[in-house]
C-alpha cells in the first residue's frame, strides 16, 4: 500500500519516490534522465520535483556532479508508512 500524498505532493513525486526504492530490491541511484526514459514523465519535470523532494529531505544527492540521487532516511520511512504526512507537512 502506498503512503499518502503530502499537501505539495503530486504523482510526479510518488513516481520518483517510488522508483529509486525500486520495489523489494536493491534500492537505485538514479539520474533525472534515467527516472525520466523508465516513467511517464519528461527529463525537466522529473528535475523540478527532484529539487522540490530534495528540499523536503526525502531524496538527495548520491553524487552531485553527476546527478545521481537517492532516498535519504526519511524518504525511506515515508514509504515505509514510518513517517506520517503530516510530518511531512509542518517540516519547512
Amino acid at each position: 500500500m502506498q503512503p499518502p500524498l503530502a499537501s505539495w505532493m503530486t504523482p510526479v513525486d510518488r513516481d520518483v519516490l517510488e522508483l529509486l526504492r525500486n520495489g523489494d530490491e536493491r534500492e537505485l541511484v538514479l539520474t533525472p534522465g534515467v527516472i525520466a526514459v523508465n516513467s511517464d514523465w519528461e527529463r525537466q519535470t522529473v528535475r523540478e520535483h527532484l529539487l522540490q523532494l530534495s528540499d523536503e529531505r526525502v531524496v538527495e544527492y548520491y553524487d552531485e556532479a553527476r546527478a545521481l540521487y537517492q532516498l535519504t532516511d526519511r524518504g525511506r520511512r515515508y514509504l515505509r508508512g514510518d513517517l506520517a504526512v503530516e510530518a511531512l507537512e509542518a517540516d519547512d
